[in-house]
C-alpha cells in the first residue's frame, strides 16, 4: 500500500490583536482542531467562495432566456463573418 505525503512548505505570517487570537483559539477548541487547521480551513472556505462569486455568473431563468434570445438575433458584421471564416479555415475538429 502506498502512502501519499504532501509537504507543507509554504508559510503565511499574520499579526493580530489579542482579542482576535483569543476568538480563533476558542473557535478552534470548540471544533477540536488546532488553531492552524481552523484558520487554514476557514480561510480556504472563504477564498473558494470569493473566487466563485467573481468567476461564476448565475442568471435567473428569465435572464438566461433574454441572453439566449439576444444571441439568436445577433447580426454578424463583415468583420465577424471574416473572423469566423478564418477560424473555420485554421481550426479543425475531429
Amino acid at each position: 500500500m502506498t502512502t501519499l505525503t504532501q509537504t507543507k512548505d509554504e508559510r503565511i505570517n499574520i499579526r493580530l490583536e489579542a482579542s482576535a487570537k483569543a476568538t480563533l483559539e476558542r473557535a478552534a477548541q470548540l471544533e477540536a482542531r488546532s488553531v492552524n487547521s481552523f484558520i487554514v480551513a476557514s480561510a480556504l472556505q472563504v477564498a473558494q467562495k470569493t473566487i466563485h462569486d467573481h468567476e461564476v455568473m448565475e442568471l435567473t431563468e428569465a435572464d438566461a432566456r433574454s441572453f439566449l434570445d439576444a444571441l439568436d438575433n445577433v447580426t454578424a458584421s463583415d468583420r465577424l463573418k471574416a473572423a469566423m471564416a478564418e477560424h473555420k479555415r485554421r481550426v479543425t475538429t475531429k
